[in-house]
């Protein structure tokens, strides 16, 4: 079907004309960039197109972790990258958190430092004795850039206290909180609208061309322009620029009934991070599983597979909850942006184009400053 541009006089000089700048995606990434540049220059004509009905991708769609990494995932990227960049990216994760808690407050997202856990299976004890050996040399590292003493430690008491089963060790880390992302983005959402930019939704993106002074975007409601554009959707971010280092990944979720007595508190993830879980209005929230089969995940389309469920279903029973009976309540997707870099990606891609994306599924840590930094770049700052 052809697009009908349809707009009158009063639409394209109130919501549709040319813009200063245009982000093309409206989760914490796209919207913390609007806030900057109003912020830097309240005058400026800032746009915001949503393909969806809500943010796409995994703004909303997470499981709410304030965590900024357990300690296999800081040796994973000392591995990857050496120690220097594994601290300097524990601490943009770090002071991404703060940002995001003062940007919008801790009662307004529903913050609760109640900590994180890494979990060890009986199966895993040359893992976890490796990780552990090296606390001490990890929390040397990052004391400096995160401000904090003794990130990690081994806190065995909490498997008793949790009620779990078939768990060899847990190392803790009291500085990691989790949150309502659904609060988080509605609060968020509250502070953009106030500065008078105007969010569009459902408004699919499927072009965006360089044009003179100006960049062209074409939507399935006819073509806007600015003097600069922001593309910010993450893992969907090749579906316009294919060369973009961006590869999807689908986080399968589901939330439980609310369970009588649950003694679970704080986040939780297991299998090298490929699982987490965590207490929300006394349910089990838990996701992940995508190491199942890493090519059936890799996909920008929403949905769940017999594997991944049956498997969430299996740690529920034996080790999470055991004993407990409990009926899942709902379930969805996310799709995150993932990539060999351990960093995100963050630049000018053609002239007037920017781009904030490949947050490694750490977005709730990293959205803020990834937000400011696109919106700083753009602006010349």
């Amino acid at each position: 079907m052809a697009v009908i541009d349809n707009f009158s006089y009063w639409e394209q000089t109130a919501f549709t004309g040319h813009a200063d700048v245009i982000i093309i995606g409206s989760g914490l990434v796209g919207l913390s960039a609007a806030l900057t540049i109003k912020k830097q220059q309240p005058g400026a004509n800032v746009l915001v197109l949503e393909r969806g009905f809500l943010p796409s991708g995994a703004s909303t769609k997470n499981a709410g972790f304030a965590c900024f990494g357990t300690l296999s995932e800081q040796l994973e990227y000392i591995r990857k990258a050496g120690p220097d960049e594994a601290a300097r990216l524990a601490n943009y994760k770090w002071r991404g958190l703060q940002r995001l808690r003062q940007n919008l407050g801790d009662d307004n997202i529903r913050y609760h430092q109640y900590g994180g856990h890494e979990l060890f299976m009986d199966n895993e004890a040359a893992h976890a004795a490796d990780c552990i050996s090296q606390i001490d040399q990890i929390n040397d590292l990052l004391q400096p850039v995160i401000g904090q003493n003794d990130i990690y430690s081994v806190a065995d008491d909490r498997i008793d206290q949790f009620g779990f089963k078939g768990i060899r060790h847990i190392v803790y880390n009291p500085f990691e909180g989790q949150i309502h992302t659904g609060h988080m983005m509605r609060t968020l959402l509250h502070k953009v609208y106030q500065t008078g930019t105007i969010v569009l939704n459902n408004c699919p993106v499927t072009e965006v061309l360089p044009e003179d002074a100006r960049v062209v975007i074409k939507t399935g409601h006819g073509n806007f322009s600015a003097a600069k554009v922001i593309l910010a959707t993450n893992a969907f971010a090749r579906q316009l620029f294919p060369g973009l280092d961006v590869v999807p990944g689908r986080g399968q979720v589901l939330v439980t009934k609310p369970i009588p007595n649950l003694k679970l508190q704080g986040t939780h993830h297991f299998n090298r991070g490929y699982y987490y879980f965590r207490n929300i209005d006394n349910r089990v929230l838990f996701g992940g599983g995508r190491n199942l089969d890493f090519a059936a995940e890799e996909t920008p389309e929403f949905g769940h597979t017999d594997a991944v469920q049956q498997q969430l279903l299996k740690y529920l029973h034996e080790v999470i909850i055991p004993g407990q009976p409990f009926e899942v309540d709902t379930r969805w997707s996310g799709i995150m942006g993932f990539g060999d870099d351990i960093s995100p990606i963050i630049k000018q891609i053609q002239p007037g184009i920017y781009c904030a994306v490949r947050c490694n599924g750490m977005g709730v840590a990293m959205g803020s400053l990834v937000g400011e930094e696109v919106a700083l770049l753009a602006m010349g700052v």
